[in-house]
C-alpha cells in the first residue's frame, strides 16, 4: 500500500491520527497542497478527485475519503477499535462522527474557503474551479455557534463523543478543534464540557498541550 497524503492539512491529519493511535505505518508520498501537486497531471493518475489523502492497494484500487480508508484499515488491524465494536456503537461511531463533520469541519472549511485570496476560485477541493461566496463565511461562523453548545451538552452526560468508548468521532472532533484556529475561532469559555473533553482526547493521543 502507498498512501498519499499532506501532513499539515485537516483531512490528511484525520487519517494521520487514526493511523497512529492504531500503530499503522503505511509507505508515504507527500502531496504538497501548498504548491497545488494534487492538481497536477502526475496525482491526477493517481486520483482524479485532486484530493488529499488516497491509499493507493496494491492491487492498484485507490480509496480517496477518509472514512472510507479509515473503515479498510480497521479491519486489516482491529486492535484498539476506533469504528466500534458491536452493530449499535459501529452505528453511533458513524452518527457522531457524520454529525461532526457536517456540523463543524464543513462549516470551518467554508469559513476558510470563502474568503481571501489563497483560495480565490478555489471555494470547493477538488478539480473543479469553484468561486468564492463571501456569505458562506457568516454561514459557518453561525453553524459553529450552534453546533459547539450542542457538542458540549452532549459531552456533559458521555465520556466520549459517541459514548463509553474513544473514537473516531473523537478524532475528527479534536482536529476540527484545532482547524478553527484557522479562522480565529475556539471553544467558548462556557462549554466546560467540550473544554475537558479536548484536554482528555489530547492525553489519550499522546499529543503534549
Amino acid at each position: 500500500m502507498k498512501l498519499y497524503t499532506y501532513d499539515p492539512a485537516p483531512n490528511p491529519r484525520r487519517l494521520t491520527l487514526f493511523m497512529q493511535y492504531k500503530g499503522i505505518e503505511i509507505e508515504t508520498v507527500q502531496v504538497d497542497m501548498m504548491k497545488a501537486e494534487q492538481l497536477t497531471e502526475e496525482y491526477r493518475k493517481v486520483n482524479p478527485n485532486c484530493t488529499v489523502p488516497a491509499l493507493q492497494l496494491d492491487d492498484g484500487t485507490v480509496l480517496s475519503e477518509v472514512i472510507g480508508i479509515c473503515m479498510y484499515l480497521e479491519g486489516l488491524y482491529p486492535d484498539k477499535p476506533l469504528l466500534g465494536t458491536t452493530p449499535l456503537e459501529k452505528a453511533q461511531v458513524i452518527s457522531w462522527d457524520h454529525n461532526v463533520f457536517l456540523t463543524m469541519m464543513m462549516a470551518v472549511a467554508s469559513m476558510l474557503r470563502n474568503r481571501g485570496d489563497s483560495f480565490r476560485n478555489r471555494a470547493l477541493p477538488g478539480p473543479l474551479d469553484v468561486p468564492q461566496i463571501p456569505e458562506l463565511v457568516e454561514r459557518g461562523r453561525l453553524q459553529l455557534e450552534h453546533a459547539m453548545p450542542q457538542m458540549d451538552a452532549r459531552l456533559a452526560d458521555n465520556t466520549w463523543v459517541a459514548g463509553e468508548h474513544f473514537s473516531f468521532a473523537d478524532i475528527d472532533l479534536l482536529v476540527c478543534v484545532d482547524f478553527m484556529a484557522w479562522v480565529k475561532q475556539s471553544i467558548p469559555a462556557d462549554c466546560t464540557h467540550l473544554q475537558a473533553w479536548y484536554a482528555s482526547a489530547k492525553a489519550e493521543l499522546g499529543i503534549s498541550a
